[in-house]
């Protein structure tokens, strides 16, 4: 695994917007940056990042089968009691899920550390499926990147196939996908999605989750209060717990991606019982509730994190004993976990998270974001990667 420099496409950003790229700067500043690249052999993709990833996942879902059986094991997570029945029938309906991301520590030396598993509403997603994969192409046709390289991406192709499944599974001939309307990574991340599932042959709606509402039935409805047969929301579920209309989760027809299990892997505090069921595991690291005595095994080089955290909010990155950096943010009330200290790989002044996604229970590609600091947040720059020839 190594970076390399190379100079951007002067019209990268016409490229952007033919490509429907709409999000590619935040505040005047670049959010993809093709400045550089990242190139990785073959047998560091499938041997480190793919098989690691897959068995990851697989844990994962051994971890919801002992949550959904045990509320200790919820009430841990901060979970809503309420909510507790609702995750334990999609659970047992086998509802399927979408996609998810698992964020790994590695840089070309040692196994992959999870981070974390963004299971519920992972951004960065068009960008890695669609527009890297396009810049790939236009590099290798004008000549700027090696002959014959490739890039671990199928996820175009996965995604489409899997919202296939998903129909075949629910019966589901319509999905709903809801958003914030004025957040423009989130609009397009489901916009994407949208086209995907069109791809499949579906009907794909938009719908501002401000529209949605509970209609006869017990069912979620739209503006023309039409039942909503299944519904993929860009809002996290324990917001969607804390909402007066997260109680009707469970009794609802209403079939929702990602479902509600996957509250279970989307919190932090599913690392603690990672480490508890599987300590020494390769691929993770070891973490403990923030009340556990046992985090004291840490030392003073660790990581906390709150159980409801996203984009490095309220991260608490401490080394030898001093705080190394601090994410600000909202969280935190809901409790917090200790993570070992597995520090991003720096590659010069940037320091490189890689997202591993999965899509259905399959491995599909990968992405890189790019931070200033030892926290990757919302404003990291994302890089496209090869695989050497």
């Amino acid at each position: 695994m190594r970076r390399v420099a190379i100079p951007e496409r002067p019209d990268w950003r016409d490229h952007a917007a033919r490509a429907g790229f709409q999000f590619h700067s935040f505040d005047g500043a670049p959010y993809w940056d093709e400045s550089a690249y990242y190139a990785f052999s073959l047998a560091e993709i499938e041997a480190e990042i793919e098989e690691p990833s897959r068995a990851l996942h697989a844990l994962c879902l051994a971890f919801v089968e002992r949550a959904i059986a045990d509320g200790e094991i919820l009430a841990s997570l901060r979970i809503p009691e309420h909510a507790w029945d609702a995750i334990r029938a999609s659970w047992r309906r086998r509802d399927p899920a979408l996609y998810g991301r698992l964020d790994l520590s590695y840089g070309g030396a040692g196994p992959a550390k999870l981070l974390e598993y963004n299971a519920d509403t992972p951004t960065a997603l068009y960008e890695s499926a669609v527009f890297q994969w396009l810049w790939l192409e236009d590099g290798l046709a004008q000549g700027r990147l090696p002959a014959g390289c490739d890039q671990y991406n199928s996820l175009h192709e996965r995604l489409i196939a899997r919202f296939t499944e998903i129909a075949a599974a629910t019966g589901a001939g319509r999905i709903a996908f809801a958003s914030f309307p004025d957040a423009p990574e989130d609009r397009g991340t489901v916009a994407y999605l949208q086209d995907c599932a069109l791809q499949a042959g579906l009907a794909a709606p938009f719908l501002p989750v401000e529209a949605i509402g509970l209609g006869a039935g017990g069912w979620f409805v739209d503006e023309a209060s039409r039942p909503i047969e299944a519904l993929f929301k860009l809002y996290p579920w324990e917001w969607m717990f804390a909402d007066p209309f997260g109680r009707a989760v469970g009794a609802s027809p209403t079939r929702f991606l990602e479902p509600p299990w996957k509250a279970v892997l989307s919190n932090k505090g599913m690392l603690a019982h990672l480490w508890a069921m599987e300590p020494g595991h390769p691929n993770l690291l070891p973490a403990f509730f923030e009340e556990d005595p046992a985090k004291a095994a840490l030392g003073d080089s660790f990581v906390k994190k709150p159980l409801y955290a996203r984009e490095g909010a309220n991260v608490l990155i401490v080394r030898d004993g001093a705080v190394a950096a601090y994410g600000e943010g909202p969280y935190g009330a809901e409790g917090y976990v200790r993570q070992g200290l597995a520090a991003l790989p720096r590659f010069g002044e940037a320091y490189a998270l890689i997202g591993s996604w999965i899509v259905g229970d399959v491995p599909a590609g990968l992405c890189l974001r790019e931070a200033d600091g030892l926290i990757t947040t919302d404003r990291a720059r994302f890089v496209p990667h090869v695989i050497d020839p």
